[in-house]
């Protein structure tokens, strides 16, 4: 297994522990090799309801999934989209550290 696919699949792993047991369960179905024909129009579609976010009940969030959808079977997106949601993950962590912090300083 290539480096890239085995952090994608670590990426996969640790949005399956965050999620409600249900939607895991969901997203690891249509990991499987066979659901091939499913997940690449599923990503197409999560990644235009990202595009398209402005609009009510489509968000943001979709992007990011449909890319790691599509990342499972279109080898030269793993590295792009490892490296966005790695960089993505640190400065959502920093900026919920930073909003904690100064939360707690405004408390005092």
């Amino acid at each position: 297994m290539s480096k890239s696919r085995h952090r994608l699949n670590r990426q996969f792993e640790r949005l399956q522990r965050r999620i409600p047991d249900f939607a895991a369960r969901l997203l690891k179905r249509v990991r499987r090799p066979e659901s091939r024909w499913f997940r690449i129009p599923l990503g197409i579609l999560l990644v235009l309801g990202g595009i398209f976010s402005f609009l009510p009940v489509l968000g943001i969030w979709m992007l990011p999934l449909g890319l790691l959808l599509l990342a499972v079977d279109l080898v030269f997106l793993q590295g792009p989209v490892n490296l966005a949601i790695v960089w993505g993950s640190r400065k959502w962590s920093t900026w919920r550290r930073a909003r904690r912090d100064k939360k707690a300083a405004q408390q005092r």
